[in-house]
C-alpha cells in the first residue's frame, strides 16, 4: 500500500542480510523503518509490538528465526529459537503456525543450508500472505459492490475496530482489503475507525492507513458505534481475527464482541476477515479454549501523544493510586458471526463450512490437539 505515494510492505528482507520492518510504535506521528538484525530483535519487536497484526507476527517470527539460525544453525538452536519466539505473543495462532511450519520444512535440512533456506521459506510466506489478503480482498469486495448497488451508489459506510489493515499483515490487510478493493474500484464508501483503546490502533494505525491511500474516513470513539448503528449509519462491520475456532468463535482486539453484539440487535451485517492461517482447528470453544494475553496496565492508564511543538510525550490519564487490568482480546461467538471471509470465499461461521471450506486444515489441527 502506498505511504506518501511510495508503495511499501510492511516487511521485507535487505540486500546486507538484515530485515527491515516499520516501527508501528511510532505511528502515525513518525514512519520509521527499523532493521533487525538479530533474532532477539525480532522477539522484541513482535513483544514490544512494533510489530503486530496476526499475519504480520507470523512472517516476522519466521524471519526472525531465520536470522538466529544465522548465528548458530544447529537443530538445539532451531527448537531453543522457536520456543523464545513463540512465547512472545501467546493469542494470536499465527505465530505458532507460523514457526511450526518453519521447523517442519528446516529440521531435514543440512545444517549448513538451515539459515538460507529460512529466509527463503520466510519470504515464501510472505508472498504468499500478500496473495489470500488480495483474495479475501476480492470476495469481500463482492459483499460491498452489493450494498453500493442496493444504496443506488451512495457511500457505503463502513465500521472497522483495531487495525486489520496492511500494517497488521504483508500488505492489502484483511478487514480492509475489501475497503481498498472497493476504493480502486470507484465505489463511494466511508470507513467509520474505532479508535480502538488500549493503545488506538484504530486511530493511530488504520486512520493513518486509510488517509494515506486516499480513502474517506472518520474516527470515531469506541463508544460511538452502536449508537451509529442504531440510526442507521453503519451499512458493514468488517473486523480482523487473531484466533478462529474450528467452529467460528472469533477471538480479536478487546471491544470486538460488544461490536458484534450492536450490530446483531441492530441487523447489521458482521463479518470477519479470516485468513485460514488465522484458523485453530485444534480448538472448539473459544471462550473456555484460547488463552486471553494480558499486557501491561500501563497502556490503559497512559497514553501517547504529540504536542502543538511537534513532540511526542506519554501521560496518565488514570488517578495514581487506580490500578487497572488490560485484557488484550475478547471471544465473539459464532452466532453473532454473519460471516467469515477467506481466502477460499464467504462462508459460514459454523464447524461443517469451515471443515468444508478447509478440509486439509482439519486433519492438521485433530493431530495438533491431540
Amino acid at each position: 500500500m502506498r505511504v506518501d505515494g511510495i508503495s511499501y510492505r510492511t516487511i521485507r528482507p535487505l540486500a546486507d542480510g538484515g530485515v527491515e520492518i516499520i516501527d508501528q510504535t511510532q505511528l502515525p506521528h513518525v514512519f520509521a523503518p527499523l532493521v533487525l538484525r538479530e533474532l532477539a530483535e525480532a522477539a522484541n519487536a513482535i513483544a514490544q509490538m512494533q510489530v503486530r497484526g496476526a499475519p504480520l507476527i507470523g512472517v516476522t517470527a519466521a524471519y526472525g528465526l531465520a536470522l538466529g539460525l544465522r548465528r548458530d544453525a544447529s537443530s538445539a538452536a532451531l527448537a531453543r529459537d522457536i520456543e523464545l519466539l513463540a512465547a512472545t505473543r501467546p493469542t494470536a495462532i499465527n505465530l505458532r503456525w507460523a514457526l511450526e511450519r518453519m521447523r517442519e520444512a528446516l529440521m531435514p535440512v543440512a545444517q549448513a543450508e538451515r539459515a538460507e533456506a529460512a529466509f527463503a521459506l520466510a519470504g515464501e510466506m510472505a508472498e504468499e500472505d500478500v496473495a489470500v489478503c488480495a483474495a479475501i480482498g476480492d470476495h469481500g469486495l463482492a459483499l460491498i459492490a452489493d450494498i453500493s448497488a442496493r444504496k443506488g451508489g451512495a457511500p457505503v459506510n463502513i465500521l472497522t475496530h483495531c487495525n486489520a489493515g496492511w500494517l497488521a499483515t504483508v500488505d492489502w490487510g484483511t478487514a480492509t482489503a475489501p475497503i481498498y478493493k472497493a476504493h480502486e474500484a470507484g465505489i463511494a464508501l466511508h470507513v467509520l475507525v474505532d479508535e480502538t483503546r488500549p493503545r488506538n490502533q484504530g486511530a493511530a494505525l488504520t486512520a493513518f492507513e486509510l488517509g494515506h491511500h486516499g480513502v474517506p474516513h472518520a474516527v470515531i470513539v469506541d463508544n460511538a458505534g452502536g449508537h451509529l448503528m442504531q440510526k442507521g449509519e453503519v451499512d458493514l462491520v468488517i473486523v480482523g481475527t487473531d484466533r478462529t475456532t474450528a467452529r467460528g468463535d472469533v477471538c480479536n482486539k478487546i471491544g470486538t464482541y460488544l461490536k458484534a453484539l450492536a450490530a446483531h440487535d441492530n441487523g447489521v451485517p458482521f463479518y470477519v476477515a479470516a485468513p485460514s492461517s488465522s484458523i485453530d482447528f485444534s480448538l472448539h470453544d473459544g471462550m473456555a479454549d484460547i488463552p486471553i494475553e494480558a499486557r501491561s496496565p500501563r497502556e490503559v492508564t497512559h497514553m501517547s501523544g504529540v504536542t502543538e511543538h511537534g513532540e511526542i510525550v506519554s501521560i496518565r490519564v488514570t488517578p495514581p493510586q487506580s490500578p487497572a487490568l488490560n485484557p488484550a482480546f475478547d471471544v465473539t461467538p459464532a452466532r453473532l458471526v454473519t460471516g467469515l471471509i477467506t481466502e477460499r470465499g464467504i462462508i459460514g461461521a459454523t464447524e461443517v463450512a469451515l471443515a468444508q471450506a478447509f478440509p486439509e486444515r482439519v486433519i492438521q489441527g485433530i493431530l495438533s490437539g491431540v
